[in-house]
């Protein structure tokens, strides 16, 4: 998109006669245009389009489920939070179990 941005405003300048633009060829006026078209087909051909647009719908997918959860009541970052202190609690009374028993 920058290149086109850049395309437009060189054309602009070269159309209105403004220096130092209206003297360069309209070779490097229209160069713009053709980045833009090459980085078109690059981004298409590689899926770079493609993987940023299904990275965009899971993201609003997530924040779709986090909305509609608490919508219902259901504080689901708290209960992220919850679950993962008593996970790191119990692990924690593991070890500190498997210590004494290996130790003693």
């Amino acid at each position: 998109m920058p290149f086109v941005g850049i395309g437009l405003v060189l054309l602009i300048l070269k159309i209105a006669g403004i220096e130092p633009v209206s003297e360069w060829s309209w070779v490097w006026v229209l160069a713009p245009f053709g980045a833009a078209m090459a980085w078109w087909l690059y981004a298409d051909t590689t899926g770079l389009t493609q993987k940023r647009a299904i990275r965009k719908m899971e993201e609003r997918k997530v924040a779709r489920r986090e909305r509609d959860m608490e919508a219902l009541g259901l504080n689901v970052r708290s209960d992220r939070t919850k679950r993962a202190a008593h996970h790191s609690a119990t692990q924690a009374k593991a070890d500190l179990q498997a210590k004494k028993d290996g130790g003693a």
